[in-house]
């Protein structure tokens, strides 16, 4: 599941050594996302927007290792793919956590992200899963849109990706998704996240 890298040949040891210092690592921003097209391709097949497109962000992370890679007791350890953690909402108004593999093709991931929606509302866990440094954390506001986000960290910093979206809106003929990434610099760096979203981008035309 991981391996840890060879500190001694890692080329950004000390980048890493100089952020893992901070009390606060963490580099992220908002980026605007034009679905229009995804959206058009995801209603012709009759697909759910919200599945699908965290299917494609997080085999978009999969895609890139440092997005892979956790802090754990001062050495890099990188996955070879991590799941996706998404908050679900309940009927009382508040929310549990579902852990999700992107594995399966898009069609098949559905009904298997639907099934594992349905047993995590009937557990309302909050656990996200038997190693807590593995999933990408993935939330979103559907009931608003931002132009910024900021989301609540631990102390001391952790090292899981996280990645939220708003409410999509038109804007000149094209639908916008506000979508938000918050990463430890410690490991991700611009250019790292400058891959992502254009693979991200990718997966949501090859829909």
């Amino acid at each position: 599941m991981k391996t840890y890298l060879d500190m001694d040949n890692y080329p950004r040891r000390e980048h890493f050594e100089y952020f893992a210092a901070m009390r606060s690592p963490y580099m992220g921003g908002t980026v605007e996302i034009n679905v229009t097209d995804f959206l058009s391709a995801l209603k012709a097949k009759g697909y759910p927007f919200f599945l699908s497109f965290l299917w494609c962000v997080s085999r978009a992370a999969n895609s890139v290792p440092e997005l892979r890679q956790r802090i754990e007791g001062g050495r890099i350890a990188e996955y070879g793919a991590c799941r996706s953690s998404h908050t679900l909402a309940l009927p009382d108004g508040t929310y549990c956590y579902c852990l999700l593999s992107d594995e399966p093709p898009l069609a098949e991931f559905i009904p298997y992200a639907r099934a594992g929606q349905e047993r995590a509302r009937r557990e309302r866990s909050l656990s996200d899963g038997e190693d807590p440094l593995e999933p990408y954390f993935i939330s979103t506001t559907p009931w608003f849109s931002f132009t910024s986000l900021i989301q609540p960290v631990p102390e001391p910093a952790d090292s899981n990706p996280r990645f939220t979206w708003g409410k999509y809106f038109e804007r000149s003929g094209r639908v916008i998704l506000p979508f938000a990434s918050l990463c430890n610099h410690a490991l991700v760096d611009g250019l790292h996240m400058g891959i992502f979203l254009e693979r991200l981008s990718g997966l949501m035309r090859g829909v």
